[in-house]
């Protein structure tokens, strides 16, 4: 059973992590090479599409981050286990404060959005998103630690 537990979250931490670089690296990128009216649009389906997938996924991954805290909970990795479950908790938090807002803003865009005011918008929530990613890559670096050692 650990070890079931242990390749699930693996796995389903490395896939979100993968996407959110994805997003980041190529999405973004390509993205902002559309025209303003075309990137617009597409700015507006991503936030859509991703905004409504990514919160379950997240959530999925704290549970089973929290499995194995509690699993290791006597034990000498507990204390890295656990550190990689709170920091995911807390890139929860502020996703849901910082991110969040700017997503749904971005999700709710119309065509004759003016361009200017929503593409800073992106730009701050393409910038934040990156420190995420940064955050979420950290928690995972200290998860694989905590349960290899």
């Amino acid at each position: 059973m650990t070890t079931l537990l242990n390749i699930t979250t693996i796995l389903s931490i490395g896939l979100m992590i993968g996407t959110e670089l994805a997003v980041s690296l190529f999405v973004n990128p390509v993205i902002g090479k559309l025209d303003n009216r075309a990137r617009l649009a597409a700015l507006r389906l991503f936030a859509a599409r991703l905004g409504f997938a990514m919160p379950f996924w997240y959530c999925l991954n704290l549970l089973l981050l929290i499995a194995e805290t509690f699993r290791l909970r006597r034990d000498s990795r507990f204390p890295l286990v656990g550190a990689a479950t709170a920091m995911w908790a807390a890139v929860i938090v502020l996703t849901l404060f910082f991110l969040v807002p700017i997503n749904n803003r971005l999700a709710r865009l119309s065509p004759d959005a003016p361009t200017r005011e929503t593409l800073d918008q992106h730009q701050k929530w393409d910038s934040m998103h990156r420190l995420r990613i940064a955050a979420l890559a950290t928690a995972m670096i200290l998860f694989l630690i905590g349960i290899h050692f």
